[in-house]
Formats: C-alpha cells, structure tokens, sequence
C-alpha cells in the first residue's frame, strides 16, 4: 500500500475525460517532468451526450490552465458568449422573466441590497436593479472588446459550446501538446488485484493497460465505479422528477441572425425548454419528467415553442433526439483506486448548466490533490467525498428551490414540486430563516460553494420570494452604499451597451482576428 502513484489511467473520453486529463497533464507537466504517465482509453463508439452545452465561469480558469487558446477553442468548438440565464415563465407562467446573471450584485458584501430595494425599488426587478448585466443580455451584448485579451472580461462570462467538438478539440491539444497517451479500443473487462483495487483493465486489441489511479469517465453506464465496484446511485427523483429530454439542433433563420448572450429557460407544463445560441446554430431542448407527460406530449410541446422562433415548416423537418437519464449521484465517488467523473459520477438535469462545473472541479481536486503513494490515496478519497457530497446536495437543493417557488398551478408537475415531502430538510430550514433575513455567508460556509449566496438572491427574488424582513432601523451608511451601488449599475449599463459589441459582431470578428494572449 506505499507504491507510489505514477500511472492515470482515464477510462472513457469526451468533455469529462478530457478535461480531466489536461488539468492533471498540464499541473504535473507532462511529458517535461518525469514521473507520472496519463493514459485515455476510450471506445471508437461512444458518442458524447451534449445536454445543454453551458458552462460556467470557471470554465475560462480551466482552458486557461491547461494551456488553451481561448480564440482557437471559440473558432473550433463553435462556441458563444454566455453572461447568465433567463427564467421565463417559471413563477407564475405568464408573461414574466428574471435573470441570473454572473456578475455579482453591485456593492455585494458591502451593503444590505435587499433592504432598501424592498423599501424604495420593490417593483423594480431585483437582478435589474442590482446587476448590469441583464441589460447586457436584453441587448445582446459580447462581454468584451475587440481589444480585451483572451479570458479577460469586461463583464463576467462563460461559454456555450457544441459538445461534439469540444472532446474532439481537447483531444488534439492533450496528446499533442501535453503528452497524454491516447488508446481507442473497447474494454473488454476490469481485472482487480488481490487488495480489491483495480489492477488493469484489459482491452480487446491493446490488451491489459495498468494503473494505480483510474478515473472512471464512462458516461452514465459507470463501467468501473458503478458496474465493477457496485457503487449505487442514489436517486434524487423525489425532490427533482424529470428523467427525460428531447433535444434538437436549430439553424438560424440567417446567417447574421443575433446569438443570445444568454441561455433562455422556458417553463413549460411538465419542465422547461432550454434555448442556447451557438455561433452556427441553436440547441433547443425540452427536459421534462416521464411520470408527469408523456413523449408524444414532450414532442409537440417541443415543436410548438420551436414554430414560434423558427417557422411551423422548419420546426417540422427536424427530428429531435430522446435522452434518458436517473436522476441522481453515487453513493461515494472515490473507491479504492477509483473515482468518477462527470455522468459516471452522477447528473441531475441541465438546469443551471452544474454537470460541466462538477466535472472542472472534480479534475482540479484530483490534480491539486493527486496522492503521491497508494497509501495516502484513501486519505484523498475520503476528503474528496465529503467535498463532492456536500456539493451535489447543495446542488440538489438548489434547483430544486426553482421549483418550490414558482406559484404555477397549471399542473400536477408544479404542485408535486411544493409537496413537503419533495424538499430538501435543509432547504426547508432555510427558507424558513429567509423569510427574515436575506441568504449570507453563515447560510453557505465551505469556501468553494458551487452556487454562492448572490445565486439564491437571484433566484429568490426573481421568482417573486419577499422576505418579512424585521422592523429594525435601517443605518445611515448602508442606505448611502446601496443608493450608490444602484446608481453605479445604471451608470455601467449605460457605458457598457455604448462601448461594447454585439455577442454576434465580436464572434464573426473572431474568425479573422485573434484575441490578444496574456
């Protein structure tokens, strides 16, 4: 049990494996430092899922870190600017919409914003009087200048992206740049040592492939951490109930037709629509639960949101793909010598665009954490399933508070979603203490929290939440700081939609011109 560590071998590809091995080849500087091996496996068959294709900020860290072009992946991976999301429909589904954009609220952390918006701005929407940014999204603005070096903002942003060419391109930069083996063929079994740890795997045409560290990236059958350890999923349907989606790919109406700087969320009768602009297409799917509505239903509530952007003709001549998911995550995510990543760790649903982020996390304390002998492994392990833990029950509790607020009755889909037994305990116990006082740092305390305290402002206050906010005399000085920090966004807004291009115009740009390298 005190062998060293020299020997990562991924089992799976796409946007997980290879993240993955680029975060952990780049970190350790492979093949510049000997030492340390990392090896892909993955089938010649297995063709990525891409369910939403958002991402988050922290996405830009990640291609920072292993070395990408951000210009060469904008170009490649047919990717777009996103500066947040758009929830139409969902608190009471009429004509309403709110935002949750990446920027903080202005003077966040400063001052109490809730206080004097609910006294002085309560008709004013809370993410529009706080952020600059939704303006940002209404007017289709990029997040930066021509002149604004690769992963540098002017404001906050991520990505949207076509996921069948984001694992392809990572590919090319991992083996040709960072020294990551890559071996496509099929495993044919999993063969354990006499401790119980995974000895190798062995393949049908390069045979048995050994390591002392194996990342399970097998997608949803888990074929090392579910399939030969037996690790169960457990299931997260009783609090969040949809298990399938309907996705399709949408041209453009034309060529220069504007590309949202935003993922649009539309609630429909038993889920919701995404609506996400890439540079050559749109992807629109409709994620919904099987128990509430049928296929056939999914489908024609699918082509009639699509009829309206696209045209009744073009939106009956595509044929959108059926996905089928448990919603859920391992029970533990680090056994033995082996740890999943990505939808063989687990996946809930595309709202909120979290499966990409747990995967760049996953990758990053893998690397930052990597045990140098086998004997400190399971120290790592059992630190790296109590982070992953608390972060899909955090993220559990967070989608479904978009749900338990919405006030729509126009289904048993909704009113299932406010049924006690469908709520979290936790998130129970703090809508309770929200009701007076405004969600902090004493609510969310890791210092790594997968959605902050400024998210649930967001999504609280968008969806109609007000808290009974106790009678206590407001100070002097918060009012002022808050005063300040509202006329300070509509200043921003003002000179951002003035200087900045449209999320269209500075794609197109691309295509000619590179962005500046730092």
């Amino acid at each position: 049990m005190s062998e060293q560590v020299r020997r990562v071998v991924i089992v799976g590809g796409g946007s997980a494996g290879w993240l993955a091995a680029g975060v952990i080849a780049a970190d350790h500087q492979i093949p510049r430092v000997p030492g340390l091996e990392v090896t892909l496996v993955e089938s010649p068959a297995v063709s990525p899922i891409g369910v939403g294709e958002g991402t988050w900020p922290s996405m830009r860290d990640t291609l920072r870190r292993i070395g990408v072009s951000e210009t060469d992946f904008i170009r490649e991976c047919d990717a777009s600017f996103k500066q947040g999301s758009r929830f139409a429909g969902w608190s009471n589904g009429g004509g309403e919409h709110y935002y949750h954009p990446f920027s903080l609220p202005q003077g966040y952390g400063e001052a109490d914003l809730v206080t004097p918006w609910l006294r002085d701005h309560a008709a004013a929407p809370y993410a529009e009087l706080v952020s600059y940014q939704p303006q940002l999204c209404e007017r289709g603005r990029a997040p930066k200048q021509v002149t604004t070096p690769e992963f540098a903002a002017v404001a906050n942003y991520a990505y949207h992206l076509d996921a069948g060419k984001f694992g392809p391109f990572l590919q090319r930069h991992c083996t040709a740049r960072l020294g990551v083996r890559h071996i496509v063929d099929h495993v044919a079994r999993v063969e354990s040592a006499d401790n119980g740890d995974i000895a190798a795997i062995v393949t049908h045409a390069h045979g048995r492939i050994e390591g002392d560290l194996y990342i399970d990236c097998t997608g949803f059958s888990s074929l090392l951490l579910g399939q030969h350890y037996g690790v169960p999923l457990l299931s997260v349907q009783p609090q969040l109930f949809n298990d399938s989606a309907l996705a399709v790919q949408v041209p453009y109406a034309t060529a220069d037709a504007p590309i949202a700087s935003h993922t649009l969320s539309t609630a429909r009768a038993a889920g919701w629509i995404w609506d996400i602009g890439l540079q050559t297409r749109r992807g629109v799917g409709y994620v919904y639960s099987g128990a509430h509505m049928s296929d056939d239903e999914a489908e024609r509530t699918l082509r009639d949101y699509m009829a309206n952007g696209a045209g009744a003709d073009a939106a009956a001549a595509l044929s959108p793909r059926k996905l089928s998911f448990r919603p859920g995550y391992r029970e533990t995510l680090w056994h033995r010598n082996c740890v999943a990543v990505g939808l063989s760790a687990g996946f809930v649903e595309p709202l909120e665009a979290s499966a990409l982020a747990l995967v760049e996390f996953s990758a990053a304390m893998i690397s930052d954490q990597l045990p140098a002998t086998r004997a400190l492994m399971d120290v790592v392990a059992a630190r790296f399933n109590d982070a992953f833990r608390y972060r899909w029950e955090r993220a559990v509790e967070f989608l479904k508070l978009h749900y338990l607020l919405s006030k729509r009755c126009d289904s048993a889909y909704w009113s299932d979603h406010r049924a006690p037994a469908s709520v979290p305990p936790r998130l129970a116990e703090l809508l309770g203490v929200w009701q007076r006082q405004s969600p902090s740092r004493y609510d969310f305390y890791r210092i790594e929290e997968i959605f902050p305290s400024a998210s649930y402002h967001y999504v609280l206050y968008g969806m109609g939440f007000r808290p009974q906010l106790p009678p206590v005399a407001e100070r002097a000085e918060n009012a002022a700081l808050a005063q300040r920090a509202f006329a300070e966004v509509t200043t921003l807004g003002k000179s951002m939609l003035a200087a900045l291009p449209t999320n269209r115009a500075l794609l197109n740009h691309l295509q000619s011109y590179r962005l500046q390298r730092i």
